[in-house]
């Protein structure tokens, strides 16, 4: 695809924070540079990012997505040239480096086909595991192969995420600094993102997620003093909304299976920083239930030709 950015910006002669920004508001579209965001918010607006950290979880054969709380794992089968998903037999043994293997077991969740539930034995934990075996993940738009600080944001403390929640990859120390700098604060929380859906855009899979106390705390006075609650990246919104009750934000812990939309839109969220993805993608029902869907056909209508997508791609900052 020629709109993707198939190496990292580093590789192009760009900053990490030297990437593309597109800021989005009723009034119109503006062209910066993503190291420019502290100066399109307002002081007291409110940046939450997602710390968790990206594990190498490519094997050979699979994409491991996530682990269950029994201790089994979510994990998606490859075709041998890694073109896209296979579709595996119950029962069936995959062998592992490390001498260990998967017996894959049933499709998780039930009722699709992508992904499977699947018991490593000897039992082994997840992210010991892939730190010691795995390969980050890679997709047929990215040439080349490219070690995990490269699919690593600057903040990321939690491992956890099959993939970089990639909205945040532009946000470098100095970045962060800035906007502290504006009186813009920052709020973490934690999202351990799953398998992308690249081949069939499906809707999000459960995810595990844990919104701190202080977090929930910022949420709520900045909305209550009138300010803007921007969440860089889907994953942040998806555990913000997951947390909200009544318009407020209460520290929570678990597993989420919220998919936002025109029927469930946004509540707490006012503001999103994100990547740039194909129009088909279901992504983009998130980004409508943040921002509307007048203002994203806008933005995306705006881009010029020099934009790129994915994530090693621009960005796009949408204040409704």
């Amino acid at each position: 695809m020629s709109l993707s950015a198939v190496v990292p910006p580093e590789a192009r002669g760009v900053a990490r924070d030297g990437v593309r920004l597109a800021v989005v508001t009723p009034s119109g579209t503006t062209h910066a540079v993503a190291r420019d965001l502290a100066s399109h918010l307002s002081p007291g607006d409110l940046v939450v990012v997602n710390t968790s950290a990206t594990l190498p979880s490519a094997l050979p054969g699979l994409h491991v997505s996530t682990s269950l709380d029994d201790g089994s794992w979510v994990v998606e089968l490859r075709q041998p040239d890694n073109a896209g998903p296979a579709t595996p037999v119950p029962g069936e043994v995959v062998p592992l480096p490390g001498g260990v293997s998967l017996r894959i077991d049933a499709p998780y969740p039930p009722g699709q086909t992508r992904l499977w539930r699947a018991l490593p034995s000897p039992a082994v934990d997840r992210v010991a595991y892939l730190q010691e075996w795995g390969q980050p993940i890679h997709y047929s738009y990215v040439r080349g192969s490219w070690p995990l600080d490269s699919l690593q944001n600057v903040y990321a403390r939690h491992p956890g995420s099959a993939e970089m929640p990639s909205a945040g990859r532009p946000l470098t120390a100095a970045v962060l600094v800035s906007l502290m700098a504006a009186g813009v604060a920052v709020a973490p929380l934690v999202l351990h993102t799953g398998v992308a859906s690249q081949e069939k855009h499906e809707p999000p899979q459960p995810e595990e997620y844990v919104v701190p106390a202080a977090t929930a705390r910022l949420v709520n006075s900045t909305l209550a003093a009138g300010r803007r609650v921007v969440a860089v990246g889907t994953t942040v919104v998806r555990a913000l909304e997951s947390s909200a009750f009544d318009g407020r934000v209460v520290p929570s812990a678990g597993w989420t299976s919220l998919v936002l939309g025109p029927a469930h839109p946004a509540t707490v969220v006012t503001g999103l920083l994100t990547g740039l993805h194909e129009p088909e993608a279901s992504h983009l029902h998130l980004l409508r239930a943040v921002a509307g869907p007048t203002l994203v056909a806008r933005g995306y209508a705006d881009l010029t030709a020099d934009y790129l997508w994915h994530e090693f791609g621009d960005t796009m900052l949408l204040l409704p």
